[in-house]
C-alpha cells in the first residue's frame, strides 16, 4: 500500500492506494488533512506536485478522477 496527497471533494486530502497488475491506482481510503501541518520544505514539495497531479471526486463509495487543472 502507498500513500500520496491529492485533492479530494476540493479538500487537500492523503489518499492510500495499491497499484493493480495492469498499472491502474486502487484508491483504498483518504483522509482530510491540513496543509499547516506539512512544514518542512520536502513535504511542502510532495504536497504541491501531488495535489496538482491528483484530483479526484468522491461520492457514493466511488472515487472518479477530475481534469487536471493546468
Amino acid at each position: 500500500m502507498s500513500w500520496s496527497f491529492a485533492i479530494v471533494n476540493g479538500r487537500i486530502a492523503e489518499i492510500f492506494f495499491d497499484v493493480t497488475g495492469n498499472g491502474y491506482m486502487e484508491i483504498l481510503s483518504h483522509a482530510y488533512v491540513r496543509s499547516e501541518e506539512y512544514t518542512t520544505k520536502k513535504e511542502r514539495n510532495w504536497l504541491r506536485k501531488d495535489t496538482a497531479r491528483y484530483r479526484f471526486s468522491y461520492r457514493k463509495k466511488t472515487y472518479r478522477p477530475l481534469p487536471a487543472v493546468a
